[in-house]
Parts: structure tokens; sequence; C-alpha cells
């Protein structure tokens, strides 16, 4: 077999295309990462820096409970001594159910699902539409410690906010 270069001989560019090709980075768009914010920004992530990162110390964590959870394994927790049961009502504190709650700041009870039994239910938050299934129903939502002094923070930014408006 011949070598390569000897097969190339008669070709006026040697396999390199056009004749204007291979005489210089044109061809390729330039060198190293020349056009990175240009005609090559697609293979590149963008330039510089975007948005802000909280310090994590400023960051609340919050562990989330769906009312259809406490409402669906409402016996289960009473048979786990994880709930009182008061008749057909339930006393539940969603800090007890709520998966990981020792290593979050808050427990919050969100909407999601429908409620049949009486609830009386203890967290930290609650969503509006957990509070008014929870409510409709018959039960009760009740603010933990922590809980009034996340709401009293939250009114207070908002005071804040609406002051420098």
């Amino acid at each position: 077999m011949t070598s390569k270069k000897r097969r190339q001989r008669g070709s006026r560019t040697h396999g390199g295309g056009t004749h204007k090709n291979r005489r210089g980075a044109g061809h390729r768009g330039g060198r190293g990462r020349a056009g990175r914010s240009k005609h090559e920004f697609h293979n590149y992530e963008p330039i510089g820096k975007h948005g802000f990162k909280r310090p994590e110390d400023a960051q609340l964590t919050v562990a989330e409970v769906n009312v259809q959870t406490l409402d669906e394994d409402a016996a289960l927790l009473v048979a786990d001594d994880l709930a009182e049961a008061d008749g057909d009502a339930y006393h539940i504190d969603a800090r007890d159910v709520a998966e990981d709650a020792e290593s979050v700041d808050a427990v919050k009870v969100l909407g999601g699902g429908q409620v049949r039994q009486e609830l009386h239910v203890v967290a930290d938050a609650f969503s509006a539409d957990a509070a008014e299934l929870i409510e409709a129903a018959g039960g009760s939502v009740e603010l933990t410690e922590r809980g009034e002094e996340l709401a009293a923070e939250e009114e207070a930014d908002e005071a804040d906010e609406d002051a420098e408006e």
C-alpha cells in the first residue's frame, strides 16, 4: 500500500478542501477560545457572573407536608402515638409527621389534596389553601411559637417594603 503522502500527489489541496482553506486559523474560526462570545458562544458557558447567592445562615430550610397526607394517615399516626384521637377529631403535630423535621427550621402544611376528617393541626406555617381546607372540614390550625416568630418577621419585612415604596 502506498503512503498517504504519495497518494495525495497530483491533487491540488491534498485533501484539505478548497484552496482557500488551511491558510491560517480562519477555516476553523480562530485559535483557542476565539469567538466564545460571538460565533462559538454555544460551545462555552456564559462569560461573567450572574445573580446573587444568599448566605446559608440567612436561608430558611422548610419541610413540607400535604393536608391529604395528614388526613389519610391520621389513624396510622394515632396507632404510632404521633397523634391523638378525640372522638371523630384528630390532633396532629405536623413536626412529628414531616420527614427530616429535626434538621429543618420550619414545617409547613400545604393544601394539596382533600380533607375529609376533622383535623386540629399544629405547625410552623400553613399555606392559605391548607388552612382553608382544614377549617372547612371542621378542624383548626395553630401556629407554634416558632411559626408566630416567622409570621411576625414576614409581616415586618412586608411593612418595610411598603414603607420604601
